[in-house]
């Protein structure tokens, strides 16, 4: 048995790991030459404001008096510069969000492994590429790009971490502490000759990050009055940036601006994924290179935003978020940066057609040699009777391409060598998206194979070794035979990787399959039919991973049980408990995903706990902060949460009536609206299985219908030896799993990151630190589990069968649930978190098994009593 389960922690593992390799690789080359316009660019210096979480919506709009939310910029829109809407992708966090701006190319999923902090790769950015980039703002944002940068020429100033406070009582003083140390650094710079001379450089850039919006947006939601004023505040200070750099340059006319966002926010206060209140950002740009305001008659956009806005006679140019990169490089004359997946759009430009073609074709150039080295690494690394190149973009192609580009230039045909340019870039994006997923249907294919492999032979083996089925028998001479095959498939693959020089992470995947699907072939006769009914049941639970509404679907049926059996008959009581409580337990997936409207006076008592939470939402809102008693109560009650059920007996309803008021009460911390009641629901629901299934005893026949009021968790005899597997145990281990489903996805889950609240960890701290934010939240999620499985240790002890054959069980029903889930990893904004979590469910679940182990069996006797137990 300890061989098996290290044998199944060892393979989720490997399956675990091969998201890495097939998803989670790095887009980046290296090794290609730095492009840059070849004519003077027209701006000396270039002037980039992001404000961290500005909606676009909401600083465009105007307010109920007709009055702008940011006179300034609103100014800039319609007398001096260019505008539109900056269009973001997911996952809509901070770390990508400036990636994309100042480095031109969407991050790399790898950098979630390093929650968005440490460069996982060396990238080149437009800061890495001017003469000098001085910046000021957040510690979580400037490092990363100075860390980045060649040399020493970008300089962070940054205020210290413990002032990004969500309970602070004015959160623009993260924005007023960078305008300021903006003005006294160029206060310096007239007295300090060094200084005076680098800032009077060409191809500088000043960057300011401005955190305050984004902090108010999370305190206290993007419609708040904190949230607009705070913009306000931003743009009265871009208003004295500008003035004070123009008198500090002389009016000179070659400095150039912009301000963006990295991301929008929900209603309700969250980031992260792909709602277009956080995909729409705003892009506002002007001074020495940018357009003027273009007037027009009509123009249409789907989003219908211009009559709301009252812009409809501004011309309004959308771009890409990675689109910005290119145009900062080309205003101040950079090249661009060598990663950069940006276009160049024109459209902002002022300039002549001459400049715009040759920027454009840089452009061009700078995304052709990422193709070029990209396919090279391919072909190289692939056996030549087996290399498929991109068709569109072969070598002939890409010389004829760019000869008559530069033709075009020549003739002074701008137009159409902008045209051409554009048509190279989109081929060349292409071809780099076909040549970063070049293995990747081939490495899919060898993880698939190995799903279904381990799947069969887990269920194969349950059938096998836990029924009376019949087994399966081979003469020595077949046997013999079947494994010389497999063998020799074993070494063609080996030597297939080998050839081609793949990384030995390959081998694993590609030959894991092989000994696996030999165990499956040598039992083939035993039940097919069995394998084909877990396959159906547990497909049920894929989709309740895109459609929460299939658990209210479920309950429904698992509410109707009853009815179909005897027990209705037997039990009316009980039977009617259960199916009330599914019934009420389903309405839970029809909600609204926990996060959108806190409201907390759906909370029931636990009084302390409720009182804490009304408390430091009451503080919060008249902005006093969290106060101190009430973190110090939060903390001791979470600490307590899992030691006070110990000290508890061990019999059945006493220590499951323990553990759910222990865990009730962080729950409740961290809860701001009708969540609160999902425990108790579920809690409720789990007492009455228990019941249901000592009934269910009945229908084989057992005559042992134990007395749940003396049954306890630490006197229980594993008595499994003397019985086997039958159908109502796959009954069991399906609602097990779909109760742990359930748990997951009841009100809110990680796999949908804007669905959760930050104010829900307001009673434990309110400075930012996404690792313990991250770890609460991820504790609030386990508490519904946690009961799940206590509940499951009850019925394990009812039903007189041993945690060790239902771990298989569920092992077999999770795989099944990986198989269906793999394929839908192209949609990255869900369904690569959806198969990271049903990996780590696997994996966990075994540790949670422990847990709830612990909970329910272990006791902590105080002050040397003895401890009694009743039989």
């Amino acid at each position: 048995m300890l061989i098996f389960i290290i044998a199944g922690l060892l393979v989720h593992c490997v399956f675990l790991a091969s998201i890495f390799d097939i998803y989670f690789t790095s887009p980046l080359v290296h090794g290609m030459t730095p492009q840059r316009t070849p004519l003077p660019p027209p701006a000396k210096r270039l002037v980039l404001f992001i404000a961290d979480g500005l909606r676009a919506d909401t600083l465009y709009e105007l307010d109920d008096n007709g009055t702008p939310q940011a006179p300034y910029l609103r100014n800039i829109i319609e007398y001096k510069g260019s505008w539109g809407v900056s269009h973001t992708h997911v996952p809509t966090e901070s770390r990508p969000g400036h990636v994309a701006l100042i480095a031109g190319f969407y991050e790399d999923v790898s950098a979630v492994a390093k929650g968005w902090k440490e460069n996982p790769v060396e990238f080149d950015s437009v800061f890495n590429e001017s003469k000098y980039t001085w910046s000021w703002g957040s510690p979580d944002i400037l490092p990363m790009f100075a860390k980045g940068a060649s040399g020493d020429h970008v300089y962070t100033y940054c205020y210290t971490a413990e002032k990004e406070d969500f309970g602070a009582q004015d959160a623009t003083k993260l924005d007023t502490w960078v305008f300021d140390h903006v003005k006294n650094f160029f206060r310096a710079a007239r007295s300090n000759q060094t200084l005076f001379s680098k800032v009077n450089e060409e191809k500088v850039v000043l960057f300011l990050h401005l955190l305050g919006i984004d902090t108010n947006g999370h305190a206290h939601r993007p419609n708040s009055r904190e949230y607009k004023d705070n913009i306000r505040k931003v743009d009265e200070g871009i208003n004295d940036i500008v003035s004070m750099l123009e008198d500090f340059y002389g009016n000179d006319g070659k400095t150039a601006f912009i301000l963006t966002s990295d991301h929008g926010m929900t209603d309700w206060g969250s980031h992260g994924a792909g709602h277009p209140s956080e995909t729409l950002t705003p892009l506002i740009a002007w001074g020495a290179g940018v357009n003027y305001p273009q007037k027009v008659t009509f123009q249409f956009f789907e989003d219908e935003f211009l009559k709301e806005w009252k812009l409809e006679k501004w011309k309004r140019l959308d771009v890409n978020q990675a689109d910005i990169a290119p145009l900062m490089a080309s205003l101040i004359g950079v090249p661009f940066p060598l990663n950069s997946v940006g276009i160049l759009p024109l459209d902002y430009l002022n300039n002549s057609a001459h400049f715009k073609a040759e920027s454009m074709f840089t452009n061009a150039v700078q995304i052709l040699e990422q193709f070029k080295i990209k396919m090279t690494q391919k072909k190289e690394t692939t056996l030549s009777f087996l290399f498929t190149p991109f068709q569109l973009l072969s070598d002939t192609e890409q010389i004829n391409i760019l000869r008559k580009a530069r033709s075009y230039i020549h003739q002074e045909k701008y137009h159409e060598a902008v045209s051409l340019c554009k048509t190279l870039i989109s081929l060349a994006l292409e071809g780099l998206s076909y040549y970063h997923t070049y293995d990747r249907l081939f490495l899919g294919i060898s993880v698939v194979m190995g799903f279904v492999g381990w799947t069969s032979y887990v269920i194969l083996l349950i059938v096998k070794t836990h029924t009376s089925l019949t087994r399966s028998t081979h003469d020595k001479a077949s046997t013999v035979l079947l494994l010389y095959g497999f063998g020799a498939i074993g070494v063609l693959i080996a030597f297939f990787l080998l050839i081609q020089t793949c990384p030995w992470t390959y081998y694993i995947y590609c030959l894991l399959p092989v000994p696996v699907w030999y165990a499956v072939v040598k039992e083939t006769s035993l039940l097919a039919f069995y394998l084909l009914e877990e396959m159906l049941l547990l497909l049920k639970f894929v989709f309740s991973f895109f459609y929460r509404s299939t658990l209210t679907v479920g309950l429904i049926a698992f509410a109707g049980w009853p009815l179909i059996t005897r027990l209705w008959a037997q039990a009316k009581v009980t039977t009617l408990s259960w199916t009330l409580l599914c019934l009420l337990l389903a309405m839970f997936p029809l909600m609204p995903v926990v996060g959108r409207e806190p409201n907390i006076s759906l909370m029931l008592s636990i009084a302390l706990s409720t009182y804490v939470v009304n408390s430091t939402h009451s503080s919060l809102q008249h902005k006093q902060g969290l106060p101190v008693i009430n973190q110090i109560i939060s903390w001791t009650t979470l600490a307590s949460s899992l030691f006070v059920p110990l000290l508890s007996p061990t019999f059945f309803f006493q220590r499951l009536l323990s553990i759910l008021l222990s865990l009730m009460s962080p729950y409740l911390l961290l809860s701001t609206g009708y969540e609160a009641l999902f425990p108790l629901v579920l809690s409720g629901l789990m007492f009455s299985w228990i019941y249901m299934e000592k009934e269910a005893l009945q229908h084989y026949g057992d005559s042992l219908k134990p007395k749940l009021a003396v049954l306890n968790f630490s006197y229980t005899t594993d008595i499994t030896q003397f019985r086997q597997l039958h159908l109502d145990d796959i009954r069991r281990s399906f609602f097990f799993v779909f109760f742990i489903v359930t748990a997951f996805f009841g009100t809110g889950n990680i796999a949908s990151v804007n669905s959760f609240d930050p104010a829900s960890i307001y009673c434990f701290l309110t400075v930012f630190n996404p690792f313990i934010m991250g770890s609460l939240l991820v504790w609030k999620i386990v508490i519904p589990f946690v009961l799940v499985s206590c509940a499951f240790e009850a019925v394990q002890v009812t039903t007189q069968l041993s945690s060790k054959r239902y771990s298989k069980c569920y092992i077999t029903a999770h795989f099944f649930f990986l198989v269906k889930d793999y394929g839908s990893w192209l949609d990255i904004g869900t369904s690569i978190s959806h198969y990271v979590l049903v990996m780590v469910f696997t994996i966990f679940i075994m540790l949670l098994s422990g847990l709830a182990q612990l909970l329910t069996t272990k006791r902590i006797e105080l002050w040397g009593r003895t401890k009694r137990h009743s039989m």
